[in-house]
């Protein structure tokens, strides 16, 4: 798939019942939590001497806010792809399909949620729609929960891409990808929206 693909109407609602058959599904062995990923990523970055983006360390008390906010009212984990970019989609006329598990593990529903809408650039009305097609509501707790998590997302990726540009092999820009994450995710940190997630997830 592509998020062209994905602009095409109702995709929110095939997406989460595809997310929810499974998250129903059998638990994977291991969990995955991007906060704590991103300190592992961070570690590596200082032990490797690897350049990250510009303002990074700046806004990591920003990071723990949104992991105690996250904390407070915890949903329960479920099996979850968290990686899921709309390459990861596959689309037999019928139904979807979701390949490459290479990042799974048991994690907050919100997380593949957010992740995936950010990944595919859905708007508000979709990113909207999309918790409501999985939840059957747009309930602002757990909507501020995504929004916080598709934060996350690209606070971990661009820790990731970072890492990439220094050790892949392959011929792709990662530190202008990791650049991108990390201004989208100061610019949502710095928005007038955050606050409000902070106090709707955690409240």
């Amino acid at each position: 798939m592509s998020n062209g693909a994905f602009a095409e109407p109702g995709s929110p609602t095939r997406i989460a019942e595809v997310l929810r058959r499974l998250h129903a599904g059998p638990r994977f062995r291991d969990d995955f939590d991007m906060v704590r990923l991103s300190r592992f990523y961070l570690e590596v970055v200082d032990e490797r001497g690897i350049a990250i983006p510009a303002g990074y360390r700046e806004r990591l008390p920003d990071v723990d806010r949104i992991d105690r906010s996250l904390a407070v009212r915890p949903l329960p984990s479920v099996p979850c792809h968290n990686d899921l970019l709309a390459e990861n989609y596959l689309d037999d006329g019928e139904r979807l399909w979701i390949v490459d598990y290479e990042y799974s593990g048991n994690n907050d529903p919100t997380f593949e949620l957010g992740n995936t809408a950010q990944e595919l650039g859905f708007d508000d009305a979709r990113q909207e729609a999309l918790c409501a097609a999985y939840f059957g509501t747009a309930e602002p707790a757990l909507f501020a929960r995504m929004r916080l998590q598709m934060i996350m997302s690209d606070v971990g990726w661009t820790l990731w891409a970072a890492i990439q540009a220094r050790i892949s092999p392959i011929d792709y820009d990662f530190w202008g990808w990791a650049q991108e994450r990390w201004d989208r995710a100061e610019a949502a940190m710095g928005g007038p929206g955050f606050e409000g997630w902070l106090r709707g997830a955690g409240g």
